[in-house]
């Protein structure tokens, strides 16, 4: 690898990988350039990833969405596995995370590098305590070197992201215990590695060994995605010492990333009250110096089980529009079970509205025209243009073609009584039907 993305931006050269982000969002490359040499933006596109359609996550540009899949110890099916990327795709999303824990990992992940042509992200502490258990060791007998060695085999393979939570420290577990909480940890990764600490009595092998993970991700154009272990798991713990001080440490650390030329993302909290999500997004951004945002949600209620996608959807479409960049869809199925393919669809599909919505608010022209767009074809009753322009078109398909109108022009809702035919007969025509 001779430069990353980071490093290329900054040296003044346009990479393809920032033409094709330009040529997608409707900038110019010089100013896709720009933002990237800032770090106002990244492009995770590991050069082994083959068959990558590189998009770009930051400022200025439309929001992304990413779908987490993956295997479980209770389910760990390559079919499903592949059956749930698919579904990803056909609902749109920008990204996918492999989260599988259960199976056989390194598999499982290299199908999804196969097949998926949009970015593809992994948290690799969970392989790498995984490995150790099989091995009949506990997680907290991980040793850096095992970790770190996931962290470089996942990289080579072609991972484009990877979270890492290098910001949960000792400093900030002590806060997290004199504060006290309702829901402690919720992460997975941050929970691994606070057992770690406190089982051995050291500091947090990521953040102690970073500039080694730095070395890694940049040998291979990984991007950074500083995970926020200590991130709020009820709306009761949001905006907590330990939250904030865990983001103080991003921080740092995107500062450093920075200097090795290593493109870093941040990772926001889960649950969060509506009334702090835009608060939560611009400290991150005051202090974390722009980078982009990625976000959990978050969710806006702790009671919308079975329906927690509507509540990341609805935390989701404020937080963008307040600045996040990355919205983490969150399915149906999320605090319940592991989703499966229909549920996967669903999620995307609904945080893709939200990150929609946010783009409008945002002002991005491309939505903008899209809506509009959308509004002409209703009032012209041009059905096609309808589903084209959808952001779901099959369930609008499967919608309207399961409830036929008598009249083709209209819709079950009003048929003859239809306010916009009604409108264009008498309002436009002067009173005079047409």
């Amino acid at each position: 690898m001779s430069q990353t993305q980071l490093e290329a931006a900054r040296a003044g050269r346009i990479t393809e990988a920032m033409a094709a982000v330009a040529a997608d969002e409707g900038l110019e490359p010089e100013e896709i350039r720009e933002l990237v040499a800032a770090g106002r933006v990244v492009i995770p596109a590991n050069p082994a990833h083959r068959g990558l359609r590189p998009v770009g996550v930051g400022e200025r540009l439309r929001v992304k969405v990413n779908a987490n899949i993956g295997s479980s110890p209770d389910r760990a099916d390559a079919a499903e596995e592949k059956a749930k990327l698919e579904a990803a795709l056909a609902a749109g999303a920008d990204a996918v995370m492999d989260l599988s824990t259960g199976g056989d990992l390194v598999a499982l992940r290299r199908q999804v590098l196969e097949n998926s042509p949009v970015m593809v992200g992994t948290v690799p502490i969970y392989q790498a305590a995984v490995e150790v258990t099989a091995q009949g060791r506990g997680i907290v007998d991980m040793t850096a070197e095992e970790m770190l060695a996931v962290v470089e085999a996942q990289a080579a393979e072609g991972v484009d992201f990877m979270t890492l939570h290098c910001g949960v420290t000792r400093a900030a577990l002590e806060q997290l215990r004199q504060e006290g909480r309702v829901t402690d940890i919720v992460s997975r990764g941050g929970s691994f590695l606070a057992c770690w600490m406190l089982a051995n009595q050291a500091e947090n092998p990521l953040y102690q060994h970073f500039d080694r993970l730095l070395e890694i991700c940049r040998a291979h154009d990984v991007t950074i995605s500083l995970g926020d272990g200590l991130r709020p798991g009820c709306l009761a713990d949001a905006g907590d010492r330990a939250q904030v001080m865990e983001l103080i440490t991003l921080g740092e650390l995107t500062q450093r990333a920075w200097a090795a030329g290593v493109q870093v993302m941040i990772e926001g909290p889960g649950h969060v009250p509506l009334d702090q999500v835009q608060a939560q997004v611009q400290l991150q951004k005051r202090i974390c110096h722009g980078a982009p945002f990625y976000v959990l949600g978050p969710l806006v209620t702790d009671v919308a089980a079975g329906h927690d996608h509507v509540a990341c959807a609805i935390g989701g479409a404020l937080a963008a529009w307040a600045g996040a960049d990355f919205l983490c869809y969150v399915t149906p199925s999320e605090h319940l079970a592991l989703p499966g393919p229909e549920e996967v669809y669903r999620g995307v599909v609904t945080t893709r509205i939200a990150a929609h919505a946010a783009d409008i608010a945002r002002g991005n022209p491309r939505a903008i025209a899209r809506d509009r767009a959308m509004a002409e074809a209703r009032r012209r009753m041009d059905w096609e243009a309808m589903m084209q322009l959808c952001l779901d078109p099959a369930t609008a398909r499967a919608i309207r073609e399961k409830n036929p109108p008598a009249e083709e022009e209209v819709c079950t809702m009003c048929g003859q009584y239809c306010a916009v035919r009604l409108m264009r007969d008498y309002f436009h025509s002067g009173g005079k039907r047409t």
